[in-house]
């Protein structure tokens, strides 16, 4: 089986790499062939007895779409974008990546015409929805974005289930909900705070916490968000049917909770680490973003995430710091 996966330099696509490196099939077929595209080229895995292929690519240029495609991989994972507050900032360079770069990919497949159908699998996110919000956001409710980068996603989701239609691939359109402990580094996503306060003081650093403790949001892992990739790889097209982007499933709870959750697996010296320092442009972000959902389409699919963010936590600590905590 060849792969194709995009924003293949990401934490999920980096994870996504490793998982299907140490499984070493996908859907019960050996991965005979990668290919790995981002902005800039991936770091070649090591211990792959696959071909790889690792390619610097834009994807908003028609002829590198065509490039990335040219292999015909039978299954596509399609993570490449730029994140939420950087889009909200950079308009241009949100609706370039975010938008150009996967409609040239969806038209570059559409190019190669025949019978090649690829398995596609879009990453998007919850924040295709706006606020006003009930109090458990339906699987039927409406996508009415607040941000840019939201409208993005929305746009693309759309398209996907459109291409769908037409039988030029079989598309699935993932929501994930935020991903959270993020590794690394803080990046430019506006909900990259919900990671700094549980990651930097577990690495004995401050974080600082730019909204309110009453913040509620929605929340899976890495590994989480992983499964949920190879999950929707595995499902048959007539199973999802014509509603082909799907709200995963996670753990919803304020930013008191999550603080509540690091102070119990962690102890207070751990959670004293997080100061204040309230920013205008994240609360704008966030309180038009999703807080809580009712997912029971995913579950039924079989879609899987934490069950409480004491979960996550633990996750973080095993995948991440080798189980061990900073004093």
């Amino acid at each position: 089986m060849h792969i194709l996966i995009t924003g293949a330099a990401g934490m999920i696509g980096r994870k996504l790499t490793a998982r299907l490196l140490a499984d070493g099939a996908l859907n019960g077929r050996p991965i005979d062939r990668l290919t790995l595209v981002d902005i800039d080229a991936p770091q070649r895995p090591d211990g792959l007895a696959a071909r790889t292929d690792c390619l610097a690519t834009d994807l908003a240029d028609a002829a590198a779409a065509t490039a990335a495609i040219a292999g015909k991989p039978e299954v596509i994972f399609h993570l490449a974008g730029v994140v939420s507050g950087e889009a909200e900032l950079d308009f241009e360079k949100g609706m370039r990546v975010n938008l150009d770069g996967s409609r040239a990919l969806l038209e570059a497949i559409r190019a190669v015409g025949g019978n090649y159908r690829p398995k596609f699998i879009f990453a998007s996110s919850i924040a295709v929805f706006g606020a006003p919000f009930p109090e458990a956001i339906p699987d039927d409710f409406h996508t009415t974005p607040l941000t840019s980068y939201g409208t993005e996603k929305a746009i693309v989701e759309l398209l996907l289930a459109d291409y769908t239609r037409r039988g030029l691939l079989d598309g699935v359109g993932i929501r994930l909900p935020t991903i959270n402990v993020r590794p690394g580094h803080p990046n430019k996503a506006a909900s990259g705070f919900f990671s700094s306060i549980i990651r930097e003081p577990l690495n004995g650093e401050e974080a600082l916490l730019p909204v309110d403790d009453t913040v509620l949001h929605w929340h899976a892992s890495p590994r989480a968000a992983v499964g949920f990739l190879i999950h929707a790889a595995g499902l048959d097209d007539e199973k999802i049917g014509p509603r082909v982007n799907i709200t995963m499933p996670g753990v919803a709870c304020t930013v008191a909770e999550q603080i509540a959750a690091l102070r119990r697996i962690a102890g207070d010296t751990v959670a004293a680490r997080i100061r204040r320092a309230p920013d205008p442009l994240v609360l704008r972000i966030v309180a038009g973003w999703p807080k809580r959902f009712d997912p029971r389409r995913a579950l039924a699919l079989g879609f899987r995430a934490e069950a409480s963010f004491d979960d996550i936590i633990r996750v973080h600590i095993a995948d991440e710091l080798g189980g061990r905590i900073a004093s």
